[in-house]
């Protein structure tokens, strides 16, 4: 068994880079576990090395249509879309028209939760409202919204680039995001 602990709930670098390693040395779907930094498995529980070893030469392809998928994929809420994520991929390297099968179970589903995550997205720049605080040259917008998915850091360039000249924060349970000139900055929720 090996599992595989991301940085982050949005880390699809880490994810990309980790399930390309696994697929190069054919590591089935079903012998992976995936986990978050700070919700890895408890000291007692069966873990092994976090990457297997001889993947550094191996390549294969997958359609473009997946990567999209997977980025937005990434930012839904299932705690299982990792391990769906890399299920796919490992499937897709066998069968190239996989995405094209609607009926596809797999398929179905991650492109359910890519539009549920773009349409989390779109509910946040519609939505948000901001509340000027303090007066003047002390002013600061403020935003309260509680995405459904790991959006923020998604949206936020939206609103850079549609408020730029005003200093704001959007707050949200997860993750907040702050402008006040540059760069865009996040802190925790």
């Amino acid at each position: 068994m090996h599992t595989i602990i991301l940085d982050s709930e949005t880390d699809f670098e880490g994810w990309r880079k980790a399930a390309r390693s696994l697929a190069l040395d054919n590591i089935a779907p079903r012998d992976v576990t995936w986990s978050v930094r700070g919700t890895e498995p408890e000291l007692f529980d069966s873990a092994s090395d976090p990457f297997p070893g001889g993947s550094q030469g191996g390549v294969f392809n997958v359609p473009a249509q997946f990567v999209e998928l997977a980025q937005a994929a990434i930012l839904h809420r299932d705690p299982e879309r990792f391990a769906l994520l890399y299920r796919l991929l490992w499937r897709l390297r066998m069968n190239h028209d996989l995405l094209s099968l609607a009926t596809d179970p797999d398929t179905a589903r991650v492109r359910d939760m890519a539009k549920a995550v773009r349409r989390d997205e779109h509910k946040m720049h519609a939505f948000v409202r901001f509340r000027e605080i303090g007066r003047e040259r002390n002013s600061h917008f403020v935003a309260w919204f509680e995405p459904d998915h790991h959006i923020v850091e998604l949206a936020a360039p939206f609103f850079m680039r549609r408020f730029a000249d005003m200093e704001w924060s959007i707050l949200t349970p997860d993750l907040c995001a702050h402008w006040a000139e540059q760069p865009m900055s996040f802190t925790s929720g």
